[in-house]
């Protein structure tokens, strides 16, 4: 064992938690799959350590999930993915460039100190001022400065309109530190939140213990044991043994199904806000057309694969937005493209792709990474679109060498997945507006409309949420027309946990919210 970066490294112990000696570890109960002591502590598996437990600094998956059990937000999603008080109880904007804030009294730190407005100006002020290096910096960087009138109250003054910037200081992306925390806080993190840090082991878990002095009602449980198993089938097997108590979006859908008859193991499954796309790139000769891009959605049976692939637990998706969204349109406001092979032949005709050699009109290569579910959908969506003559190449590779390929624009179509950003509607001007090509942002297939900037630019200084709907409403109607990229389906919520647990209720955003206030029994 040796000490890197001030955790502990145990690869040797992961190293054998995983891969073929899985089954024989989990038949003799090595430390891997060792129960804790206390009952009421909750064992959960998860794929691996987080990269940073500050969520000033922490962008993964892991940190931001962990993390928002041991800290708080100024303001909470609620399943609409309308922002809802939390820190902040209420906040007014009196001008575009000025947002005023009003705190919770009351709120404490886990060591006692008390929340107040100038920890939430550290926080802020650390992420944009140079005190950290961090890629969330730029969500906050409208802020031109910060005053604190009093205790509980702080103005952020802009430096332009930032609709979005409330946004970002919301659940699962932002937390309140205490001022004064530097840039190694995230070793050993005092938040406000449900849970206290206990301790860490890089590749091993995170050790978290009940606040019973949560403002916001102490949790049910003692503490939560976060386990970082890498592997997959060592994940159902310790579900299935005992020795884990829940797993969330841990498991491929056959091991999940695998498990519906495990008596011990109960599943939740329901809606998430993740959406899985494929995008082009519109400025390749042959997508160059949007007759095209049409023709390929046409093409697509993407109810087949999800009823093959994903076991049904999908939900087809018309837009980057989560299903049920404040900003979504309906379905009804946009252009649709069934299945239809015999339109999608009538719309490349129209755009002078007649049949060749072997009925073929077009070659397209699509790039992936090596990812099973993603391999898989590629190989039929390669079937599905040779019926209307295009011939679909498929290109994997390993995640870091297909995400330069992408970020570099050298693809002509990509299929990839938004986690948490498209939760803000603000994901259209990073991902379609003109001023976003990388690095500024994630415009990799380099589409550009006019008209798609200006209502974007509206829509980020707009306050009226109704106006702002609106406008957003209509870039989803032009990019539905254009078809720039096609939103595929949101893969379910599928959470796995013993059956000693009640009240597991998961949140579309994937949170571990629910940890809060599920209940153990048992022994």
């Amino acid at each position: 064992m040796t000490f890197f970066g001030g955790w502990l490294r145990a690869s040797t112990r992961r190293r054998w938690c995983t891969g073929a000696a899985s089954f024989l570890l989990l038949a003799s109960l090595t430390s891997c799959g060792r129960r804790p002591a206390n009952p009421r502590t909750v064992v959960m598996i998860i794929e691996s350590s987080p990269n940073n437990l500050d969520l000033r600094q922490g962008t993964d998956a892991q940190s931001e999930r962990v993390g928002g059990v041991i800290f708080d937000a100024l303001v909470k999603k609620d399943e609409h993915y309308n922002l809802r008080p939390w820190l902040a109880t209420h906040w007014e904007q009196p001008d575009p460039l000025t947002l005023i804030l009003h705190l919770r009294d009351g709120v404490h730190f886990h060591d006692g100190r008390p929340l107040e407005a100038e920890d939430v100006a550290w926080t802020i002020r650390s992420m944009i001022d140079g005190t950290l290096v961090t890629a969330k910096g730029g969500s906050l960087s409208s802020v031109a400065r910060i005053d604190v009138p009093d205790r509980l109250t702080l103005v952020l003054h802009l430096k332009h309109p930032d609709a979005g910037l409330l946004f970002n200081m919301s659940d699962g992306l932002f937390g309140v530190v205490p001022r004064g925390s530097g840039r190694d806080f995230g070793l050993h993190p005092i938040g406000s939140g449900p849970f206290k840090f206990v301790s860490a082991v890089q590749d091993k878990e995170v050790i978290v213990a009940r606040n019973p002095d949560y403002w916001a009602g102490a949790p049910k449980i003692d503490g939560v044991r976060f386990t970082v198993v890498p592997d997959a089938i060592t994940s159902a097997l310790e579900l299935r043994k005992g020795s884990a108590d829940l797993a969330s979006n841990v498991l491929t859908l056959d091991m999940v199904h695998a498990l519906e008859s495990a008596s011990n193991v109960k599943i939740e499954s329901g809606p998430s806000s993740v959406v899985i796309y494929t995008n082009f790139n519109v400025n390749d000769p042959v997508l160059r057309d949007r007759r095209v891009r049409q023709a390929i959605a046409c093409a697509m049976d993407r109810q087949a694969i999800v009823d093959a692939i994903w076991r049904g637990q999908a939900k087809l998706a018309d837009t980057l937005l989560p299903a049920g969204h404040w900003a979504a349109a309906e379905p009804a406001e946009l252009a649709q493209y069934p299945h239809d092979v015999k339109r999608a032949e009538r719309l490349l005709d129209e755009a002078g792709f007649h049949p060749g050699p072997g009925g073929i009109r077009l070659h397209i290569t699509l790039k992936t990474s090596t990812d099973e579910a993603t391999r898989l959908m590629a190989i039929v969506l390669q079937q599905q679109l040779r019926a209307a003559g295009i011939q679909l190449d498929i290109r994997a590779a390993e995640f870091g060498t297909f995400y330069a390929d992408v970020t570099r624009g050298a693809f002509q179509m990509y299929a990839l997945r938004w986690i948490g950003s498209n939760e803000d509607p603000d994901i259209f001007r990073y991902t379609y507006s003109s001023g976003a090509f990388p690095p500024k942002g994630a415009n990799r297939g380099r589409y550009s409309n006019p008209r798609v900037d200006s209502l974007l630019a509206a829509a980020a200084k707009e306050t009226d949420q109704k106006k702002r709907r609106a406008e957003y409403v209509e870039v989803q109607k032009i990019l539905a027309e254009d078809l720039p990229g096609i939103p595929l389906w949101y893969p379910n919520n599928e959470v796995l946990h013993s059956t000693r647990i009640d009240g597991v209720k998961p949140e579309g955003s994937g949170t571990f919210d629910y940890l809060r206030s599920i209940t153990v029994h048992g022994n």
